[in-house]
This record gives structure tokens, C-alpha cells and sequence, in this order.
């Protein structure tokens, strides 16, 4: 994917030298990273990285202690409606509720995030085409298979017309076919609209083909940042000059694990956080 990079713009995201602890343990440690306008930013990391923490700091869930937030320009400490106005997030949790259908899970998200009472009808049939649900608009969302869970998660999410899609995990627990209908859904809305998108995912191929852009997260703070293509090649290079066998190109998966290195034993979260991730997987799948 190309982007336009001749003419200026502001960063849809800007963190310089976020820091949030629990207790002792710094989840994120002076975090600095910039997304940029109409981008696809993957932010890749082991569990216990600090990826969703920081996302949570800056979809205003959590507050800034340390360091600075900016979306769009706005603080995300001290503007915060604001920020929340921008934002459209799809969690790793479920946010849909099975007893009500699929339009009104995306009309009470409406509501929520403020939608005029005179468009709301019209944008959330929007949101909903968007993702393609609208013959299954009036079904309860308990009838529907995990892949149209996820896409209503994201209508929800669309309906307020974001700036910036958030989406921590989007396809956590979904088999090879409904992933690619998400995905596919995302980047129709996407280039429609020219919004900028930063997710989470363990998916490396995912990242790999979507993202224009990835950070490795781990302990913390970014240790690598490019195109998925920059930081395999510059994987190989390292590779090629310690000697090794070049016969075959490295995969984001092996930069993900030169990465993260023997740390991964260590950082793999909290039980309420694995318990959590398989929860979801398991209602989803």
C-alpha cells in the first residue's frame, strides 16, 4: 500500500514518554509513538507487552500519569470528550449484547456516543451496510456466528463516523475465512472514508499484509518501528552479516520473536488477562 507523504500533516496519534504502572511493574515505560493520517499502524507485541494498557491510556479508559497524549492534536488528559468524540474502539472483550439484535446494539451505540437523534436511524442503517449485516440488521445478536459478532462490534464502532478505529485484537478467535471478510469490511470503510486505524493483533499475518506500518512493543516501550517489509529485510541483513544462511527471506513472525527474544516466558500477562482472551475466543469462535 502507498500512501501520499508529500504534503504536510498532523500525527492522528502522538505519545511521548507515556508511563502507567500497577503497583511496582511499569506496564508501560515511556512509551513514545506516532500514527500518522490514513494509516494502518499495528501495534504487535507478546501478551504483557503494555500494547493494550496504552491503548486504554489513549482511548481515555485509563488516565495519562506520566508523559503525553494527543489525538488529533487533542490531550487525551485534559480533553478528553474531545478525544472520545474521534475514536471508534472495538475491545478484545465482547461489547455486543446477545438479547438485542444487531440494529439495536449499534443504535444504543449511537446513543452513546452522542449521534443526533435525526441522523441516528440513517447512520446506524450506514453502519451496518458497512459491514454488510443489514438483511440480519433485525436478528438477535445471539443468532449470529462469530464473524458477524465482530462485524457488528465494528458497525458499533463506525457508527459515530471515528477518525481514528481503534481495534485491540479484531479477529481474536475467528477461523481463516471469517477473518478476511473483517478485514475485508475494514478496508472498504477505510477507503471510503480515509480514517486512520491502529490495532492490536497476534496474527503476524495480518500485520504483515494489512499494515502499513508496525511497532514491536515489549517491556513496555517500542524496540522496532518500520514497514513490515523494512523490518524483515532488516532482519536478513542482520542476519546475512552474523554469518547466517540466507536461503530463505525471514517472516514477521521471526522479527516478532528477535524481538521479543527469551522474554516472552516472563511477560505473558496476568490470569485475569488470559482469562479474559479466552473468554472472548471462546464466545466468539
Amino acid at each position: 500500500m502507498t500512501r501520499d507523504t508529500d504534503r504536510p500533516q498532523s500525527d492522528a496519534v502522538a505519545c511521548t514518554g507515556l508511563v502507567y504502572a500497577f503497583g511496582e511493574t511499569r506496564a508501560v515505560d515511556g512509551l513514545d509513538l506516532m500514527v500518522r493520517q490514513g494509516e494502518v499502524f499495528g501495534l504487535l507485541g507478546p501478551n504483557g507487552a503494555g500494547k493494550t494498557t496504552a491503548i486504554r491510556c489513549l482511548t481515555t479508559l485509563l488516565p495519562v500519569p506520566a508523559g503525553t497524549v494527543r489525538v488529533f492534536g487533542h490531550d487525551a488528559a485534559g480533553d478528553r470528550m474531545a478525544v472520545r468524540r474521534l475514536l471508534g474502539y472495538v475491545p478484545q472483550q465482547l461489547s455486543a449484547d446477545a438479547g438485542l439484535t444487531g440494529r439495536e446494539n449499534v443504535t444504543l451505540f449511537a446513543r452513546v456516543f452522542d449521534v443526533p437523534r435525526r441522523e441516528r436511524a440513517e447512520r446506524v442503517a450506514q453502519a451496518l451496510a458497512a459491514v454488510d449485516l443489514g438483511d440480519a440488521a433485525d436478528r438477535l445478536a445471539a443468532t449470529y456466528s462469530g464473524g458477524m459478532v465482530r462485524r457488528l462490534e465494528l458497525a458499533q464502532a463506525l457508527v459515530s463516523a471515528p477518525r481514528l478505529l481503534i481495534l485491540d485484537e479484531p479477529t481474536i478467535g475467528l477461523d481463516p475465512i471469517a477473518r478476511t471478510g473483517v478485514w475485508d469490511h475494514i478496508e472498504a470503510v477505510r477507503a471510503a472514508t480515509g480514517m486512520t486505524v491502529l490495532l492490536t493483533t497476534h496474527y503476524m499475518d495480518e500485520a504483515d499484509q494489512y499494515c502499513d506500518r508496525v511497532a514491536l512493543m515489549h517491556r513496555g516501550r517500542i524496540r522496532a518501528l518500520g514497514t513490515p517489509a523494512e523490518l524483515r529485510e532488516g532482519l536478513g541483513a542482520r542476519r546475512r552479516a552474523a554469518g547466517a544462511a540466507a536461503d530463505t527471506l525471514p517472516t514477521l513472525e521471526d522479527v516478532f520473536r528477535d524481538v521479543a527474544g527469551s522474554g516472552l516466558d516472563d511477560e505473558a500477562g496476568d490470569f485475569r488477562d488470559v482469562r479474559s482472551t479466552r473468554r472472548t475466543a471462546r464466545r466468539v469462535g
